[in-house]
């Protein structure tokens, strides 16, 4: 079996994000990788073809939040999920890497969720649900809701306020600090941490904004 052309690059990856990765995690990592790429032929999945840039852009920049999610959930069974999933970034990669949290991936766009699901059984991800429909429509609660590149951090907490569980929280993935949408949030949701995320190989500005319903006074 020959090693993937990828494998070096995101192991590098990963151990600078300060992530120990088992081989079965660090292939289905790859698998994902090669799964997207094969779908994205025929479904537009993502906007990036060539697999070493969805490496950096996709796969890198999904583990960045890896490490601030588990400090979060300290290792608690956890529910959460993906808004706007598309492709599965990060649910996935979530997935992947954190067994104990049961990932689902909403996406209003159904080849989206069905590739979610064919992702979970390819890569035998007992903890990854694919849904097509709104994220408005989710009944269940969720104990953390995240997103990445999603919709402005107003439109993302109300849209999917739902779905939170009582003391959830919001981790949203942006590039640059979104200070105007942060100003234009309603009183109720306070924006409790902002923490500043370095992906490896990509020189851009990311940065994970936590949110919660404030307590009433």
């Amino acid at each position: 079996m020959t090693a993937h052309p990828l494998r070096d690059r995101l192991v590098a990856g990963a151990q600078v994000l300060g992530l120990s990765l088992v081989d079965a995690q660090v292939e289905q990592l790859l698998g994902y990788l090669d799964l997207l790429g094969k779908w994205n032929k025929v479904y537009n999945l993502t906007a990036v073809r060539d697999p070493a840039e969805m490496l950096t852009h996709h796969l890198l920049d999904s583990l960045a939040v890896i490490a601030p999610l588990r400090r979060h959930t300290q290792g608690r069974a956890t529910r959460l999920l993906d808004v706007g999933s598309g492709g599965g970034l990060p649910g996935v990669v979530i997935a992947i890497c954190c067994p104990e949290i049961e990932v689902t991936c909403v996406d209003a766009v159904a080849k989206k969720a069905a590739f979610i699901q064919q992702a979970a059984g390819s890569l035998g991800l007992s903890n990854l649900h694919g849904r097509h429909g709104r994220v408005e429509a989710v009944v269940e609660q969720f104990d953390v809701i995240a997103s990445r590149a999603f919709a402005t951090l107003g439109d993302f907490t109300a849209w999917s306020q739902g779905a939170l569980a009582d003391g959830g929280v919001w981790a949203a993935m942006k590039g640059k600090h979104p200070a105007d949408e942060v100003a234009a949030l309603p009183p109720a949701i306070d924006v409790f941490h902002v923490e500043q995320l370095t992906v490896p190989e990509l020189d851009a500005d990311r940065c994970l904004i936590w949110m919660r319903v404030r307590a009433p006074h």
